[in-house]
C-alpha cells in the first residue's frame, strides 16, 4: 500500500523549501522590527469562534471550514484563518488590560477545503500581523508599509497595493440599502440572491465572470462614506504617500471577510494568474465584541507565503539557493572521520553551516557531495594531513587549497565567510 499527499495540499521539499523558510523569515521581520512580539495559537479552535467572526455568509464558513466533533462532543473547526484565533488569544489572557495597541505577528498552517488549482491549496502558510486596541491611521499605514518591505526585501517588484475603505456602522447601513436594492434587480442564482440580505457585500467579492459582468453600475461604498471614514481614509492614504508607497484605489475592492471596516487592502502579483492575491488584510474595529469582547478596534494582514514563493519565481528570484551549507566535511578513511566529527561540530557552534560526507564515501563520491551541496569551501583530511596536524581547506569555486592547522580552522573559515 503506498500513499500520496491528500488532494489539494503538497509537500515542501529541499532545495524549494529552503525558500519557504526564507519567505517566511523575510516577511516577518519588518514587523518584529517595529515591536511586534510573536504569538502560536492552537491549529483548531471552537468553531463558533469562526463562524461568528469571520461570518456566517462567508464562502470560508459556508463551504471551505474543516470541521469536526471532538470525542467530547465540541465541534472543532481547523483555523481557516489567523485573525479571530489571536483575537480570542488577547481576550481570553485579557491582554487589552495593559499597554496598547498590543502588536502580534504570528506564522503557522491554514485549511480551507477550496478547489484545488495552481496558487490555491487546502493547507497552506502564512505570515501574520496584527494591532489591536487602537484606532489610529497610521496603525494601518504602519502594517502595510511593513508587508511592503518585506516583499521589497525579497526582490520582489511586481507587488501591487489596492487599497479602498468599508466605511464604519455609522455610514454602512445607508451603503447596504443602496447596494440591495442594486442586486434586488439583478439577474443571480437563488444562493446568491439569498446573501443580498445576509450581507450584500459578499455579492461584491463574487469572482464568477456572470455575476462581475452584472456589477459594473454598482453603487461605490466610497460614495457613501461619513466624514469621519472620509478623513481616516485620506489621512491613510496621505502617510502612505509620505512613506513612499505606491497603491492603487479600488473602490470595489470587498475581501472575504465580514470583520473588515474602514481600511481594506490587498497586495497582488499579475505573474500568479487567476490567484493573484498574494496577501492582504484590513482594519476589523467590531470583531472583538462579535465573539463576547469590548470594543477592540484593530487592524492586520496576512501574507502568503505559498504564493509568495511563486510570485519570486515568476521573477526569475529563485534562480540561486538561499544560503545553506557553507562547509563540507571529506575525511579520508576512518581515523580522519574520528577526527574530523568534533571540528564539524566546533564550526557549527560557531555559527558556520557545515556538512560532512557519510558512508564512508571514497574520494571522488565525497567531493561529488560537497559540490552538490552547495558548500563554499572543503575541508580535506587524510593520514598525511592527520600527521601534520593540519586539514587541507578547498575553495570550490576557485580550486584554491591550504592547509590549516587544526588549532586554527575555525578561525581561518569566520575570516573566509565573514
Amino acid at each position: 500500500m503506498t500513499f500520496q499527499a491528500p488532494k489539494g495540499t503538497f509537500d515542501w521539499m529541499p532545495p524549494r523549501s529552503e525558500w519557504a523558510l526564507a519567505v517566511r523569515d523575510a516577511l516577518a521581520a519588518p514587523a518584529r522590527r517595529a515591536g511586534y512580539g510573536y504569538i502560536e495559537t492552537p491549529a483548531f479552535e471552537d468553531t463558533a469562534l469562526f463562524s461568528r467572526g469571520v461570518g456566517e455568509s462567508t464562502d470560508i464558513v459556508t463551504k471551505e471550514m474543516y470541521t469536526f466533533t471532538s470525542r467530547g462532543g465540541q465541534s472543532l473547526t481547523l483555523r481557516p484563518e489567523g485573525t479571530a484565533s489571536v483575537m480570542r488569544a488577547v481576550l481570553e489572557h485579557g491582554l487589552y488590560g495593559g499597554p496598547l495597541p498590543i502588536k502580534l505577528w504570528y506564522s503557522g498552517s491554514y485549511f480551507r477545503y477550496e478547489r484545488a488549482q495552481a496558487g490555491r491549496y487546502r493547507h497552506f502558510s502564512q505570515v501574520g500581523a496584527e494591532a489591536l486596541g487602537a484606532e489610529d491611521p497610521a496603525l494601518d499605514a504602519e502594517l502595510i508599509v511593513l508587508a511592503m518591505d518585506g516583499y521589497a526585501s525579497l526582490g520582489l517588484r511586481g507587488v501591487r497595493l489596492l487599497l479602498n475603505s468599508l466605511g464604519c456602522k455609522e455610514c454602512r447601513p445607508a451603503y447596504r440599502a443602496a447596494l440591495q436594492d442594486f442586486l434586488r434587480g439583478l439577474d443571480l442564482d437563488e444562493a446568491t440572491r439569498n446573501r443580498i440580505e445576509i450581507n450584500p457585500l459578499r455579492v461584491l467579492d463574487d469572482k464568477r465572470p456572470e455575476v462581475r459582468a452584472q456589477m459594473e453600475n454598482a453603487p461605490l461604498v466610497t460614495d457613501h462614506l461619513c466624514g469621519a471614514c472620509k478623513a481616516y481614509h485620506e489621512e491613510v492614504r496621505g502617510l502612505l504617500t509620505a512613506a513612499g508607497v505606491t497603491y492603487e484605489d479600488d473602490p470595489r475592492l470587498v475581501r472575504g471577510l465580514d470583520y473588515y471596516t474602514r481600511t481594506t487592502f490587498e497586495f497582488l502579483h499579475d505573474g500568479l494568474g487567476a490567484q493573484s492575491a498574494v496577501g492582504g488584510g484590513g482594519r476589523y474595529d467590531g470583531l472583538s465584541e462579535q465573539i463576547g469582547g469590548p470594543a477592540l478596534p484593530s487592524v492586520g494582514w496576512a501574507l502568503g507565503v505559498d504564493r509568495t514563493v511563486l510570485a519570486m519565481e515568476a521573477e526569475g528570484l529563485l534562480a540561486e539557493r538561499p544560503r545553506g551549507v557553507e562547509v563540507f566535511a571529506v575525511p579520508l578513511g576512518e581515523e580522519a572521520r574520528r577526527r574530523v566529527f568534533p571540528l564539524v561540530s566546533e564550526l557549527r557552534r560557531a555559527g558556520l553551516a557545515v556538512d560532512m560526507a557519510f558512508g564512508g564515501r571514497g574520494v571522488k563520491g565525497a567531493m561529488k557531495a560537497a559540490d552538490r551541496s552547495g558548500a563554499r569551501y572543503a575541508l580535506i583530511l587524510g593520514d598525511r594531513d592527520i600527521e601534520a596536524g593540519a586539514v587541507q581547506v578547498k575553495d570550490l569555486t576557485t580550486a584554491d587549497q591550504t592547509a590549516v592547522p587544526f588549532a586554527e580552522v575555525v578561525q581561518f573559515l569566520k575570516g573566509k565567510l565573514s
